[in-house]
């Protein structure tokens, strides 16, 4: 069995999956890189190795990532750590969406992660250790970006699911971390890495607007830096009581703020009337 700590990294083919292993081969640590082409992370990467098992994986088949997972732990001894961060993200008004769209965005986003979380739970709380992290966006905290309601819903139940997750691990001193990602430089509002909806309606202009200024505009000129994010995720991984919840770049604190005094805002207008829905009390002598 390594000594050294074993990373399992879905999404590891490019972007910050790609980058974090890069970067933690150099560091001697272990890692499995998962993708749906294994290929590409063999062409990104390198071959399999001592210290790198490259996986094609299919993050929405159940049998599948239990696979992957198993062929981890035959082939390292373990897995200490699980970054979950394979998603795309999908462009479209909630009208205008279909069905199978919807269900896509979701089936890989959210029920795929929940996979690698049900498969690699019971080594990690067999071993008594281990830390997941599960990676949502800064549209997992504040959805009101016009055209990607149904994006940041998955990310919403990322984070819904993995403040769960952090109670039923702790007592198998299993930390979890959620990570609310701002912009980052990376492919990921490039072509071939997010959706558009098939059939646009033109009524919506400001989702239209709001589309092309993440297509055009914040594309290629994300104000953060992808390896400093994957330094950040070692960072993380070392400390010994890390955080459930984590934000990760300025503008992630900058929009998470603005959530806050929004919520703290209609609580306190709203107060006297949100909280008029008790029995009243009945005065004893």
């Amino acid at each position: 069995m390594s000594a050294k700590n074993v990373w399992f990294i879905t999404g590891a083919s490019k972007g910050l999956g790609l980058i974090l292993a890069k970067k933690l081969l150099t560091q001697g640590f272990c890692v499995a890189a998962t993708s749906r082409n294994k290929k590409s992370l063999i062409q990104e990467i390198g071959k399999e190795n001592d210290n790198f098992l490259p996986i094609e994986m299919d993050l929405t088949d159940n049998l599948n990532v239990k696979n992957a997972i198993k062929k981890t732990v035959d082939f390292f001894g373990k897995i200490d750590i699980v970054v979950n961060n394979a998603g795309y993200s999908q462009i479209g008004t909630l009208e205008e969406l279909s069905e199978e769209e919807v269900k896509n965005n979701f089936d890989v986003n959210v029920f795929g992660v929940l996979n690698v979380i049900r498969n690699v739970a019971s080594y990690l709380r067999k071993q008594q250790s281990g830390h997941i992290f599960n990676i949502s966006s800064i549209g997992g905290y504040t959805g009101n970006f016009a055209g990607f309601g149904v994006y940041c819903s998955t990310k919403f139940a990322v984070a819904g699911f993995t403040e769960a997750l952090a109670e039923e691990m702790k007592t198998f001193n299993v930390n979890t971390t959620l990570v609310y990602p701002g912009y980052f430089r990376t492919n990921f509002l490039s072509k071939g890495s997010i959706q558009t909806p098939s059939n646009p309606i033109a009524d919506y202009k400001v989702a239209r607007q709001m589309e092309q200024t993440h297509l055009n505009e914040i594309n290629g000129n994300q104000p953060n830096n992808p390896e400093k994010a994957a330094e950040v995720l070692i960072a993380l991984s070392e400390q010994e009581n890390p955080p459930v919840h984590f934000f990760m770049g300025e503008d992630a604190y900058h929009y998470a703020d603005l959530k806050i005094q929004t919520i703290q805002k209609a609580m306190s207008e709203n107060k006297i009337l949100g909280t008029s829905t008790g029995f009243e009390k009945t005065i004893t002598e």
